[in-house]
């Protein structure tokens, strides 16, 4: 491959067959697999370079950049040396102490940031873009970074455009270059030879990589790729995109930096009154009050708390994935909470998207299809009218078969039978969609409905051989939702003075089109009567459940048609040909689905583009509406701003709508404070998605355009798939209340007990008869409380799982706090509750005080200290709701009962294992010791469940009230 010789920036100037020459490859049969895996190899992957990668080495330090824990290094380092000088001890068991305990949080916080780094790069990795490729002649999607120089890809309306390409083929294709050249209007492009110098914007026979098409489809010879592409070029003038910040990570960084601004005043207060009262007279001393001051602070101030929402949005986010439903913005699991409303699509979303033709209507009959899936095996036969019944003899056969006068039905011959193949002749020309058969069975690659028309062909007998032969398509006006229709124009090879246009639609949009109708092989004038007994057949196939496509034909002379494309005037004059009814059946998920929405406080709505008799009829099925009440695109046209919020707020089916219109409703449900989950899969649904608050994409049938624009993307394009993350998003949300809830109520718990311990040392026994105040627990022990309580068992709440209530509650009311006044109740209860138990411990076990006890400082601050933990490990189970009682589901989170045990296990092994004596100062405690420590640390179990139950009274009672009032 000589591509030396074959810069890109000249490749506008190549002739195809240049290119295609150069570049090794058949515009026909695209590259083997062999060639594209060894040029693969050869040029690497199509993607821009990646930023600069951070080593895990300094990814680690940047866990010791706290201020907070610096200036404990400082002070611990201090205190080592004063050791070496002094030589009081052994070893420098309390400086050890620290640094390890230090080294081990980093050691945490590393691995749950790494952590969270993997899961947002694999989410990443599942939602990478895909291209349409031509190899070894056969039409496939591959990963773009596959893409290789040669390759022969397929772009169409909605594609992101995944490389630099040479185009060879086009129809209509127009795309939009703003982000190359700053033309915001869309390009139109063709394959002329370009051979002067030409700018970028003006290479009409390029297209570029990060572009998009807005219309048509096209093929095209790719001649650069990764950092050899336009985008590439300017790839590192782009500005860096910054991470990704949530509300809630703000909110949170918001909250901890108040809680620092407090703590650090408390632990000011509190070495200010131990210098002052406690008569310090060494420098020793002094640094010992200097660390417990700051250790105070690091234990008490959740400076982690954003990076530890991250890692639990991330793994729930992966949770999500695993039900289809790929986050790809994080605020969206946020917003999923809130959400009132579903606004779907119903082809392929609340229905199977599995099209299968049943019926066909031309004016001498009806003829049934049966059949499923794409494979072309079925029955074909004619409807009787007069007894509503099939006759098993009318079978579809190439030979005529006389049939008795006085019998009903009978075989396919004669008018029916011309009318029948020329509405599938139109419907299999008209259509873009490639039946392909292979180890798996058969399967379609393009839209589904085009499929299931030309399955209908294949049943039928008309054979794709002899229509390509026939019918060689030379130009094509692609469907628009404005318009509704698609044409494609034919020279007919029978008739070569001629070229037939062959048109599909919705049929009032097409009927609107069309002056005659085919009888047989006659051409009548298309009489206002019979136009309405088409529509009201129309509303009878809806009535069925059927969705339908109206076909037409209309032959011009072969002048007219002009090298730049077919337009729409060819489009008039048309002759109808007859109906194609197709079923697509509802998903038997979706009705449950839909039934667990409403039972959430979440109103599932109908947007479709179908008629509004199909719609009622689905939506009735499902349970979504049974009044019948729809409203059309053309209602709401005329429909003022106020009727319009009015009507979105009574209405739940809409019908015949385009993507305008799903904008209107959008934003009409939003003035009424409603949060939407809309979804959508064309370009022209993007506006829609970027609105509304939670835009959702098709992952199988939706464009590169509409995943962009959106939040989140289904795998399998299925309903039940939103409501299952509405459900994931408010476990998360739940989650992450949980642990906010167990970390600040613990931390607010540690520092009450150490600021009343010195502020009320002569009530409780800590101050010594020469007026030194003993501290309620020492530095290394606040630390330990730290790493043990806030460490696995927060990020075991962050796992919890679904309870049977989530979606059984209303939805989140749109800009509550995470922290609600309620929460924040419920933090302080708890605090006090752990502080005062702790002092009165501490109390019980000095021989002065309000308790008179006999105890040493060391066996006092011992049992404060595991008070204190097993207080945190009470609060855990109450932690998992403000409401609920802890004893529900008491036993469904394995990892909590596992991070419980394993706190509780080091708690064991720091109270009698001798050098973890020797460095955190505790001594040995009896089963009567542990008894009276958890006796006390349980009564915050049994205060805060009474608390809860007088607050479930309450609202009860409170709902009682409000029912009863007239």
């Amino acid at each position: 491959m000589h591509t030396s010789e074959q810069n890109k920036k000249d490749s506008y100037q190549q002739s195809i067959q240049e290119l295609a020459s150069a570049y090794e490859t058949n515009t026909q049969l695209g590259l083997s697999d062999t060639e594209a895996l060894a040029r693969l190899d050869r040029y690497g992957r199509n993607e821009l370079p990646a930023g600069k990668v951070v080593p895990r080495w300094q990814k680690f330090l940047a866990q010791f950049q706290n201020v907070l824990v610096i200036l404990l290094l400082i002070a611990t380092a201090i205190s080592a040396g004063l050791w070496l000088y002094e030589r009081e001890s052994a070893l420098p068991y309390e400086a050890i102490a620290i640094f390890a305990v230090v080294l081990l949080n980093a050691i945490m916080g590393y691995i749950q940031e790494s952590r969270a780094e993997e899961a947002v790069a694999a989410l990443r990795q599942m939602s990478a873009a895909r291209a349409k490729v031509i190899r070894g002649g056969v039409q496939r999607s591959v990963v773009a970074t596959e893409l290789v120089p040669g390759d022969i890809i397929l772009v169409e309306e909605g594609d992101t455009i995944p490389a630099d390409a040479r185009l060879i083929q086009t129809t209509a294709l127009q795309t939009t270059e703003a982000a190359l050249t700053g033309e915001s209007l869309p390009v139109s492009k063709d394959t002329e030879l370009i051979m002067e110098q030409a700018e970028l914007g003006d290479r009409h026979n390029m297209i570029f990589s990060g572009t998009a098409v807005t219309f048509g489809h096209a093929h095209a010879l790719v001649v650069a790729i990764g950092e050899q592409t336009q985008m590439g070029h300017i790839a590192g003038m782009l500005a860096t995109v910054p991470p990704e910040t949530t509300l809630l990570q703000k909110e949170l960084a918001h909250v901890g930096k108040l809680l620092g601004i407090i703590v650090m005043a408390i632990a000011v207060i509190m070495i200010t009154t131990i210098i002052l009262v406690g008569n310090v007279s060494s420098l020793a001393v002094l640094i010992d009050v200097l660390i417990l001051g700051v250790a105070l602070a690091v234990a008490a101030i959740p400076e982690g708390l954003p990076a530890v929402v991250t890692a639990v949005l991330a793994l729930g986010v992966q949770r999500m994935a695993r039900r289809n439903a790929i986050v790809r913005h994080l605020p969206a699991v946020e917003t999923l909470g809130s959400a009132t409303i579903i606004a779907s699509d119903k082809t392929g979303t609340l229905t199977k998207n599995e099209m299968t033709v049943r019926v066909v209507v031309t004016a001498s009959g009806r003829i049934e299809m049966t059949g499923t899936g794409y494979s072309p095996k079925g029955e074909v036969r004619r409807y009787s009218p007069l007894d509503n019944k099939e006759y098993p003899d009318n079978l579809l056969q190439t030979d005529p078969v006389v049939i008795e006068e006085d019998k009903a039905g009978g075989r396919i011959e004669g008018a029916l039978r011309h009318e029948f193949e020329r509405a599938l002749t139109i419907a299999d020309r008209a259509s873009n969609a490639v039946l392909q058969h292979d180890v798996d069975g058969w399967r379609v690659q393009g839209d589904p409905t085009e499929g299931a028309l030309i399955v209908a062909a294949r049943k039928a007998g008309v054979e794709a051989d002899a229509l390509d032969e026939q019918f060689e398509r030379v130009s094509e006006l692609p469907f628009s939702s404005e318009r509704k229709l698609m044409t494609t124009l034919h020279v007919d090879a029978k008739k070569r003075e001629c070229l037939l246009v062959f048109t599909k639609g919705a049929p009032d949009a097409l009927l609107a089109h069309c002056s005659f109708e085919l009888v047989g092989e006659e051409t009548r004038s298309l009489t206002p009567e019979r136009r309405g007994e088409i529509l009201k057949l129309n509303e009878e196939l809806a009535t069925e459940a059927l969705r339908s496509l109206g076909v037409a034909f209309r032959s011009v002379p072969s002048d007219a048609f002009k090298a730049n494309g077919a337009d729409e005037s060819i489009e008039y004059n048309l002759v109808f040909v007859g109906l194609i009814g197709m079923i697509d059946p509802p998903r038997e998920e979706a009705k449950n689905a839909v039934s667990q929405a409403k039972a959430a406080g979440i109103r599932p709505i109908m947007i479709t583009g179908d008629h509004p008799v199909t719609a009622t009829v689905i939506a009735a099925q499902l349970g979504i509406a049974g009044d019948k009440q729809v409203v059309t695109g053309a209602k709401l046209e005329q429909l003022s701003d106020k009727e319009l919020d009015r009507t979105v707020q009574e209405v739940s089916v809409y019908a015949r709508v385009n993507p305008e219109h799903k904008l209107w409703i959008v934003k009409a449900l939003q003035r009424g404070g409603e949060v939407i989950a809309m979804t959508g899969d064309g370009v022209n649904d993007a506006p829609a998605l970027k609105t509304s608050d939670i835009g959702v994409a098709m992952g199988i049938t939706g464009t590169d355009v509409s995943r962009e624009a959106a939040d989140m993307v289904l795998t399998d394009d299925n309903f039940a798939s939103i409501v299952a993350a509405v459900e994931e998003g408010r476990t998360i949300f739940s989650n992450i209340r949980k642990f906010l809830r167990y970390l600040l109520s613990s931390n607010i718990g540690e520092v009450l007990v150490m600021f009343f311990g010195v502020l009320l040392a002569n009530i409780i026994g800590l101050q010594t008869g020469d007026g030194l105040i003993v501290l309620p627990l020492l530095a290394t022990q606040l630390l330990w409380v730290n790493l043990v309580t806030d460490g696995a068992p927060a990020l075991a709440l962050g796992v919890d799982p679904a309870g049977a209530h989530v979606m059984r509650r209303p939805p989140r009311a749109k800009g509550e706090r995470v922290i609600t006044s309620e929460m924040w109740f419920g933090i302080a209860f708890v605090g006090v509750i752990m502080a005062v138990g702790t002092l009165l411990v501490i109390d019980a076990c000095l021989p002065q005080g309000l308790i008179e006890g006999s105890g040493s400082t060391p066996y006092a601050q011992t049992m404060a200290f595991n008070t204190l933990v097993l207080f945190s490990l009470f609060n855990v189970l109450n932690a998992r709701s403000d409401k609920q009682s802890a004893f529900v589901g008491l036993f469904s989170n394995k990892w909590l009962w596992s991070a419980i045990l394993l706190s509780l296990l080091l708690q064991i092994a720091v109270i009698y294992v001798p050098f973890l004596q020797h460095a955190f100062s505790t001594v040995s405690l009896s089963l009567r010791d542990w008894l009276l420590c958890a006796g006390v640390a349980s009564c915050v179990l049994w205060l805060r469940e009474l608390s809860k139950l007088i607050q479930r009274a309450a609202s009860q009672a409170s709902r009682s009230s409000v029912a009863q009032q007239p």
